[in-house]
């Protein structure tokens, strides 16, 4: 029997059933998570979302899931898509400054650079490591589509360049992971990230 994909519900995750159409495209399978007693029952988690920090976290606290998945991202894989992976860290300033998951030792700040911001479109990726999520997807590129980025020095997995400007595309603590891009958007590329994750 395979094992189980929670989807987090994060609020107005517009990417949520283009997920969920991924997954099952990669071989895995998946089931809507909006309490904790479904988060317990799951055997990896997908944190999606579209949207704002503040208004994500406004959203897990109002279904309590704040605690429950503080405590079980620490002991299942977890894979965090755009906004899901910013609020895994520490705090994120889009409308004030908003407590995240703190998962990650990091802080979500508004991406300043010469270009136009958001950034979107497809960005390549430079990999720092051997990272088995991105297994396979090297000289691939990926959809984007944001204004803020995480920032953080220690579990960086790959960096990516808007205009000059070198920011976090993706990162990775233990079993947790986190992309700043759209890997449901990300065609064929984006279907390898889900099946590396479904296999880790």
């Amino acid at each position: 029997m395979s094992e189980l994909i929670g989807i987090v519900s994060s609020g107005k995750a517009g990417n949520t059933f283009s997920i969920k159409q991924c997954i099952k495209y990669a071989g895995g399978e998946c089931i809507d998570v909006t309490d904790a007693k479904t988060l317990d029952s799951v055997d990896k988690i997908v944190l999606p979302g579209v949207g704002a920090f503040h208004d994500a976290m406004e959203q897990l606290e109002s279904l309590g899931l704040v605690a429950p998945l503080q405590q079980q991202i620490k002991q299942k894989p977890t894979l965090g898509i755009c906004l899901g992976m910013q609020i895994m860290a520490r705090v994120g300033f889009e409308h004030g400054k908003t407590a995240g998951l703190g998962i990650f030792d990091a802080e979500v700040k508004p991406m300043i650079c010469e270009g136009k911001v958001p950034h979107m479109g497809f960005n390549k990726l430079k990999i720092v490591g051997d990272q088995k999520i991105l297994k396979g997807v090297e000289n691939e590129t990926f959809y984007f589509m944001h204004s803020f980025e995480l920032v953080n020095y220690t579990d960086i997995m790959s960096l990516s360049i808007h205009q000059e400007h070198q920011f976090v595309s993706s990162i990775a603590q233990n079993d947790v992971f986190g992309v700043q891009f759209h890997p449901e958007k990300s065609r064929d590329a984006g279907v390898q990230v889900f099946k590396n994750f479904i296999n880790y």
